[in-house]
């Protein structure tokens, strides 16, 4: 991890779902990473749900050739998991 902090150039940011323009959403893969309850109440259109403790175990089905964007209700399990998943991809 220490090498990704020193090395790795940053790849994250916070953006809302009303930044992007709707004809721009098939170049995304929205992952919704609340539990399930909170995901059938609502998501993002076209969002998969994977539980953000699960996200690093299925990690290889997420896409490299995709831009991924992670969400959660207030971007503090996304933030960890964009973290994670930057770090376990090194």
């Amino acid at each position: 991890m220490a090498a990704h902090l020193e090395f790795s150039r940053y790849r994250g940011g916070v953006i809302f779902a009303k930044q992007i323009p709707r004809e721009h959403w098939k170049h995304f893969l929205v992952i919704n990473t609340r539990d399930a309850a909170q995901y059938t109440n609502g998501h993002t259109p076209g969002a998969i749900n994977i539980n953000w403790r699960q996200v690093l175990a299925q990690s290889t089905s997420i896409p490299r050739d995709k831009l991924v964007l992670v969400c959660c209700n207030a971007s503090l399990l996304s933030a960890q998991v964009g973290f994670a998943l930057c770090v376990a991809r090194l």
